[in-house]
């Protein structure tokens, strides 16, 4: 397993949930603090200077982990289940840009919030639909270019669609879409899930990336949330993808990110080492 950190551009929304801004910067900081990739929040592509992000991760040895599209939700206003079929147009146009930036960089693209909400006035099962029409047009780009498209389910309090892992896990099987997986929170799975280790290794097949935050969504160990039993569900279901850092950049982002690597890396390093033993 290997550990990144959510870093966006300086422009991203005050609301944006990352450590650091400015991509070069946060790169070098990241490796500093013993990170081996970073989580790139974007709304857009363009955002990226491809050539400059890979000798910027060239430099420090450090990778990209996965493109986070929070920014698409919260910034342009786009989301799978939006009732206008032009603004669900738009959005599968960025996420084509995305998947062409996700094929060089990280190969994985996070659908948070982006995923969209039940409207007024809409059912659940119109919601759902229109999920599952927009979710085969973006799979069925990011795979033809290798990439996969991760679900994260979003607590109650922000989102009122799929808000857990067995949710998740349900409308993926329902969409047939054998390519798209789950990513977990343990920050939203704490508030959601019956209990966090079961629900891992019940949901273990869709797994394909974990973000971890503590249960004030401050930095892993500030926090209440037991990060043992989320190590040993993982050991147990095999996973050995990337976890990221989502967390908030208090007291301040410096303190917040090596706080979370000081607690996190020995937990990996000895996962790994389980991992490696077969374990």
């Amino acid at each position: 397993m290997k550990l990144s950190v959510a870093i966006a551009d300086t422009h991203a929304l005050p609301s944006a949930f990352v450590v650091w801004r400015g991509i070069e910067n946060s790169i070098a900081k990241a490796a500093e603090y013993g990170y081996q990739g970073i989580e790139l929040a974007l709304k857009s592509a363009d955002e990226v200077n491809a050539p400059l992000l890979a000798a910027w991760l060239q430099k420090k040895n450090m990778e990209v982990s996965c493109i986070s599209t929070g920014q698409v939700y919260a910034d342009l206003g786009l989301y799978f289940t939006h009732p206008d079929a032009a603004a669900r147009e738009t959005v599968v146009t960025v996420f084509e840009g995305l998947i062409r930036l996700a094929a060089d960089f990280g190969s994985l693209i996070n659908v948070g919030r982006t995923r969209g909400f039940i409207a007024q006035g809409q059912t659940t099962a119109e919601a759902e639909q229109l999920f599952l029409d927009t979710a085969t047009r973006v799979c069925e780009m990011a795979d033809k270019r290798g990439v996969t498209i991760i679900l994260e389910p979003v607590n109650r309090y922000e989102i009122n669609f799929i808000n857990n892992l067995d949710e998740g896990a349900r409308l993926i099987q329902k969409s047939g879409i054998s390519t798209m997986g789950l990513m977990p929170d343990v920050f939203h799975m704490n508030i959601e899930d019956d209990k966090i280790g079961e629900s891992l290794v019940r949901n273990a097949q869709w797994i394909r990336y974990i973000h971890l935050a503590d249960s004030n969504r401050q930095a892993p160990g500030w926090g209440h949330i037991d990060f043992d039993e989320v190590f040993a569900a993982l050991l147990q279901t095999g996973f050995n993808g990337w976890a990221s850092i989502e967390i908030l950049p208090e007291p301040d982002p410096d303190l917040a990110a090596s706080q979370a690597a000081r607690y996190i890396l020995p937990r990996m390093a000895d996962f790994n080492k389980s991992i490696e033993q077969g374990y």
